[in-house]
């Protein structure tokens, strides 16, 4: 559905997203500062006790599309749903269950199997499963941020699912937990974060690759680094036993077990997760605001689209997480609706029917006319042209330079000589540019939560 504003509101968007959404595109014409019917609404949804209740059981349906009165819904869904809502630890998740009930019944036996019978048909048919199984990363990107899914009667499960599944889908163990918790929300994209995207011009494809290929090699010698030079020692230990002893098994099964069964179900996941996580990372930081690149609402991004936030539990409200990281992902559309006008008067940036990925790969085109276009306008940003827009957001994806990072963050200390181990300089001076400084032990750590709990507080169970 189209309207006046250009802004295409999919009918597969969720209830939230399109009650968000309408009273953006509202605004564009009238703007109101009555948003209580909404937070209302959005409330209700999320309500276990409120007839308006829609728990999250799959991620291509909504509950209610179910008729209550069926066979399918009176002697299954519901019947499950009032068991799984037991077994989760927040009423609204049951998807979560869900999810690992899937992975446990096909995934896992798939890789299995490829150890006792291997044949290349058999090889597509499980890399067809990983790639529908998207939703694991964000599964556990909810997982890390809020110490486990599950409730606390299966809190032994809850532990150990990630060290079964993580490998089969591309992660190392616990590695995803310390480098997005512990490193990534510290330091928030700024001077010395290792996937920071500062130092790199993001529309320019060698750029990009510079910055892949140096996450790719580089990041499992500069984290533990980077822990070490913040006193975090006990950190960079954990880490690096948990990515040693990944390894190590990988190496056993291709050495001793099956290597084409080791490759296929464990090696390529691992490559293809990590290209996909920079890739996406990429997009959701590509636009830097030019003036005050330490602000969260102008150093990330916020997208209402199907595959982020139907498909990946509400990961396009990119900013909202980094404002509150540890803030429960059915609330970002209550909170970007409580803080509107924050987002309006500091310039933020929205988008509509577009994800990540899609971003970057436009980016990379230089296709500043199509993002223009996915631009949902808000505050001074609606008075501009397609044209004024496109220009805008090019100027936001320019590399900064060493004394523009000094001068804008200036509360950070860093160093790129005296803080960087002696191959992140031997590159730097390869590609200066590109370098990214391990910094040193910063005066003071990014808090982002609105109950003042830092995200390095949040407690791992796997």
């Amino acid at each position: 559905m189209a309207n006046p504003g250009g802004i295409f509101i999919d009918p597969k968007l969720t209830q939230q997203d399109q009650l968000v959404l309408i009273n953006l595109v509202d605004d564009m014409t009238a703007p109101s500062g009555n948003n209580g019917w909404i937070l209302r609404k959005l409330r209700c949804l999320n309500d276990p006790k409120h007839t308006k209740f829609d728990p999250t059981v799959f991620v291509s349906y909504d509950f209610h599309d179910f008729a209550i009165d069926s066979i399918f819904s009176r002697f299954l869904l519901q019947p499950y749903v009032k068991w799984a809502q037991k077994v989760v630890r927040v009423e609204t998740d049951v998807v979560f269950l869900t999810h690992l009930i899937l992975y446990f019944f096909t995934l896992v036996p798939s890789a299995i199997l490829l150890f006792y019978s291997f044949s290349w048909g058999k090889v597509a048919l499980h890399w067809f499963l990983v790639l529908r199984s998207v939703s694991y990363t964000l599964l556990m990107h909810q997982h890390i941020h809020g110490g486990g899914v599950l409730a606390k009667r299966y809190a032994w499960f809850d532990r150990v699912f990630p060290y079964i599944l993580d490998p089969i889908m591309g992660h190392t163990w616990n590695t995803y937990y310390y480098h997005h918790v512990k490193h990534h929300h510290v330091e928030g994209n700024g001077p010395a974060d290792l996937s920071s995207t500062l130092r790199y011009q993001r529309d320019d494809t060698l750029d990009f690759i510079r910055y892949l290929v140096r996450f790719l090699l580089l990041v499992d010698l500069e984290l533990p680094y980077y822990f070490v030079r913040k006193g975090q020692a006990m950190n960079a230990f954990k880490l690096l036993v948990s990515e040693a002893s990944n390894f190590m098994v990988i190496y056993f099964l291709a050495t001793r077990v099956h290597f084409k069964a080791t490759f296929s179900t464990l090696l390529v996941p691992l490559l293809v997760m990590r290209v996909g996580l920079m890739v996406g990372n990429w997009g959701q930081h590509a636009f830097v605001d030019e003036d005050n690149p330490d602000s969260d609402f102008r150093s990330s991004i916020t997208l209402i689209d199907v595959a982020s936030n139907r498909e990946c539990f509400n990961d396009g409200y990119h900013t909202s997480h980094h404002l509150n990281p540890r803030r429960h992902w059915r609330d970002h559309p209550i909170a970007f609706m409580k803080q509107k006008h924050d987002y309006a008067g500091e310039r933020a940036l929205v988008f509509h029917n577009i994800d990540f990925i899609m971003i970057t790969i436009r980016l990379l085109r230089k296709d500043y006319a199509h993002l223009a276009k996915c631009l949902v306008p808000i505050g001074d940003q609606i008075r501009m042209s397609l044209k004024e827009r496109a220009e805008m957001l090019e100027r936001k994806t320019r590399k900064f330079t060493e004394d523009e990072i000094a001068r804008k963050f200036r509360k950070r200390s860093w160093s790129l000589e005296s803080h960087s181990p002696p191959l992140v300089i031997h590159l730097a001076n390869l590609h200066k540019s590109a370098a990214h400084p391990v910094c040193e032990r910063f005066p003071q750590e990014r808090a982002r939560n609105e109950d003042g709990a830092d995200a390095s507080d949040s407690h791992h169970l796997s």
